[in-house]
């Protein structure tokens, strides 16, 4: 009796259908490539040092162990930053709604991926003549003693790399996949700034701060200044000194009992701060407002 036998249909997620270039660069601190534009899809991973990476709307700096995209009609350049750097690029076309994924975002390569860097470039080397630190290759020509199946193998490399990747992200269900280093430092400012105004009542203490969302006092402190121009502590101290001021308008407490339950060491004190902060005492500032004191 003859078995039936159904055959079962294989669903693609990636299908890399070309590939365009691939490079391995060892450029010495003065590399500084001007940009372009093209209709493919670019990849860079950085194997030593750091490169700054532009563009259409950002530029961030690549550390060793980072990989990024660059979609395809994307402006984008790339320079040395404070190193030498060795990195990796191979553009290709991929037409795969799940390259959804890759747009405008960039990553720390997860150590169990990088051997399939290491695999594609490898296979490169020995399907390809690829010139040395050459910016300016336009076409990928086959060597004549090439080993069977390179190219097949550079394309399933990659292929696997990405569906990885993307396995990652839906791991961990970010819905900022492979956040950037500016998003996620916005993040983190927006989440500060949260953090204070929810806690106005309570004495601010930067530690506290710290535990809640994870990280060191020196990373958050100079994330905080650096895009907004504040400190921390600073900051905490303006919204004690609006929330007094609001609760100074609604006219329900006087000052020494605002001064508690905005957890100030004494009623003396917040008057110093108020006045540092509003060129005005707690009194004067409610005779602005035509209150009967």
């Amino acid at each position: 009796m003859k078995a039936t036998y159904i055959k079962t249909q294989l669903k693609t997620i990636i299908n890399v259908s070309k590939i365009v270039t691939i490079h391995y660069y060892e450029f010495d601190k003065t590399f500084d490539f001007k940009g372009e534009k093209h209709d493919f899809w670019e990849m860079v991973y950085v194997d030593k040092g750091q490169v700054e990476v532009q563009s259409e709307k950002e530029t961030i700096i690549l550390k060793q162990g980072e990989i990024i995209f660059h979609k395809p009609n994307e402006f984008h350049a790339i320079k040395a930053h404070e190193s030498s750097p060795n990195f990796f690029v191979i553009s290709f076309v991929c037409s795969s709604p799940s390259m959804k994924y890759f747009e405008k975002h960039h990553t720390v390569l997860n150590k169990t991926l990088k051997p399939f860097i290491s695999s594609l470039i490898s296979e490169s080397e020995s399907t390809y003549v690829i010139p040395k630190n050459d910016t300016q290759l336009k076409k990928l020509d086959k060597k004549e003693q090439a080993v069977i199946g390179g190219e097949q193998l550079i394309k399933t490399y990659l292929e696997q790399l990405l569906i990885l990747l993307i396995r990652n992200v839906l791991k961990i269900g970010s819905s900022e996949i492979f956040p950037s280093k500016v998003s996620m430092e916005n993040h983190l400012v927006v989440s500060i700034k949260n953090y204070v105004e929810d806690n106005v009542y309570k004495p601010f203490r930067i530690l506290d701060l710290c535990n809640s969302l994870g990280y060191s006092k020196s990373y958050l402190s100079k994330i905080f200044q650096s895009q907004t121009g504040n400190t921390i502590a600073s900051f905490a101290t303006e919204i004690k000194i609006k929330k007094a001021k609001q609760l100074i308008r609604d006219g329900e407490y006087n000052f020494s009992q605002i001064s508690d339950l905005l957890s100030f060491d004494n009623p003396q004190y917040f008057s110093r701060v108020f006045k540092h902060v509003t060129n005005m005492t707690p009194t004067e500032f409610k005779l602005s407002l035509n209150f009967n004191i």
